[in-house]
């Protein structure tokens, strides 16, 4: 019972649109009709208007950081980690937005550091090492996704690496088109508007 109301409680902190809500309270209207159409960081750095897509970032990656952290504190690391993976469902798949949501980066992110802060931190230097090297958004995550449960297996952590391997495939799976245009030369870069 503890473990599904941990599910609940990290799936309805994952479901909260911030970049919908602050594009629309910014006045920058509807995110889903900018860009890729996503309500991501990402796709709200396409309007322009970093401070929101800021805010987008730090709001995305603390709704996956709280509901670990709340959850390990009152009912264990099992209850963390499952609160952990709800949230990052209800991000991608949030009840409010018809199951439509992110692509998890920042939510994914915010789950990683909060269940080992250590592979949060390697997967964030490996994030922005591929960003400045490729200024691409996706092929920077997928890097990061990717390395994310080798790191915890080379570390001998195998509920964290079997953790990591899960919310990598969701964020992975979700960047599907990404991954074509990448392989097709098309993917845009960082900060670009359309």
């Amino acid at each position: 019972m503890l473990l599904l109301a941990a599910a609940v409680i990290g799936y309805l902190s994952g479901s909260v649109p911030y970049g919908l809500l602050l594009t629309r309270a910014a006045g920058l209207g509807d995110i889903r009709q900018i860009g890729s159409g996503n309500i991501g960081a990402t796709n709200v750095l396409r309007t322009g208007n970093k401070k929101v897509a800021a805010a987008t970032l730090l709001l995305d990656a603390l709704k996956g950081v709280v509901p670990v952290l709340l959850l390990t504190a009152l009912w264990g690391r099992e209850a963390g980690l499952i609160a952990g993976l709800a949230a990052l469902l209800g991000h991608v798949f949030p009840v409010w937005l018809g199951f439509k949501g992110g692509k998890g980066v920042a939510t994914g992110a915010g789950v990683l550091l909060a269940a080992a802060w250590w592979l949060g931190l390697i997967g964030a230097v490996i994030w922005v090492v591929m960003a400045k090297t490729t200024r691409i958004s996706s092929a920077s995550a997928l890097t990061a996704c990717a390395a994310a449960p080798v790191i915890a297996a080379l570390a001998g952590d195998w509920m964290l690496a079997g953790f990591a391997l899960v919310l990598a495939a969701i964020i992975i799976a979700r960047h599907h088109e990404n991954i074509r245009r990448l392989l097709a030369g098309t993917e845009p870069r960082i900060g670009r508007k359309t």
